[in-house]
């Protein structure tokens, strides 16, 4: 649905985007991450043509952003991080001018617009001047703009910036049902979010792709074999748990009361969780927890975006699209 092949901006001498492929498949929704200045919003304002590449091409249900940018606009819909809105229009008035201008059948727009406002939770908002709006409900009309026309793709640049929790779980929960029917791009701040939200995630670092695959596979390709923690009561079980075949490394990780935690690492692709609480068991302690350890999103972020000694970002291994 969004095919992004050596995408390349540039701003006279600086290179904001350089060299970026990846696919989103239709109705996936793909989380894209960076730290500021990493090309982000470059990257998502050449996806939806508000601005031309300097190299490269997008493809947005099959049509070309630059050879066709009606056609591929139409599919598209795109909320900024400061969405667009004027001042001294009611939001609905706003939303039908928004419609009229995306190319909404004027016999349609009124019921687009009620449904797009009763789906972003600004109904009792629609005749209230925009700028008299909160930053939280600026956000929520950006949104609603964004979806008037039903498009096949929407890119959404921070869209729960300015939300409260339960606005922030209300926008989760809509970004869900438009999926399968929307393909989205979700650029964001807040990891967990992405964590919950996305099949996959692209992370750009310094204008330059460093990592496109799944959350699950991010953490197991850049930890290795993931580790396991065990918690035993009644004893130190450090030297059984070492000798079970396919353990590399066991390490205290913490204490509570009589209860030890460890952490074990292991062969990559070897499970051997049967034999870690075989091993407590036969000892006569008591095991009371046994889960793998994962990294954390955020810990991905760091790994990917953090520059080594050397001025290199870690490595993340291949990015493939």
């Amino acid at each position: 649905m969004i095919e992004v092949q050596n995408l390349t901006k540039r701003y006279g001498r600086v290179t904001a985007v350089d060299d970026v492929s990846f696919r989103v498949e239709r109705g996936e929704i793909l989380g894209f991450l960076g730290p500021n200045g990493a090309g982000k919003t470059t990257t998502m304002r050449v996806i939806t043509g508000y601005m031309p590449p300097s190299e490269g091409r997008v493809r947005i249900a099959g049509f070309d952003t630059l050879e066709q940018p009606i056609e591929a606009k139409r599919r598209t819909g795109y909320l900024p991080e400061s969405p667009p809105l004027y001042p001294e229009m009611t939001v609905r008035e706003y939303l039908l001018f928004v419609a009229q201008i995306k190319g909404v059948p004027s016999r349609a727009r009124a019921s687009r617009v009620e449904r797009a406002m009763v789906r972003t939770w600004i109904a009792d908002v629609k005749n209230v001047h925009c700028r008299k709006l909160s930053k939280g409900y600026r956000q929520r009309v950006g949104l609603a703009q964004a979806l008037l026309h039903d498009p096949d793709v929407l890119v959404l640049d921070e869209p729960t910036a300015g939300l409260d929790p339960k606005q922030i779980i209300e926008t989760r929960q809509l970004v869900h049902e438009l999926a399968g029917t929307h393909t989205i791009v979700l650029s964001t701040h807040i990891l967990p979010e992405v964590a919950q939200t996305c099949q996959r995630v692209v992370i750009i670092n310094k204008g330059k792709l460093v990592a496109v695959d799944s959350p699950e596979a991010l953490t197991a390709r850049l930890h290795g074999a993931t580790p396991i923690y065990v918690q035993v009561e009644g004893g130190d079980a450090a030297a059984d748990l070492q000798g079970v075949p396919g353990v590399t490394r066991v390490a205290v990780a913490d204490r509570h009361g009589s209860a030890i935690g460890y952490e074990v690492e292991s062969t990559r692709g070897e499970d051997v969780r049967r034999d870690l609480a075989r091993a407590v068991v036969a000892r006569g302690l008591g095991l009371l927890e046994l889960r793998p350890l994962r990294m954390s999103l955020e810990e991905v972020f760091l790994q990917v975006t953090t520059e080594e000694p050397g001025g290199e970002a870690a490595p993340a291994g291949e990015a493939t699209a």
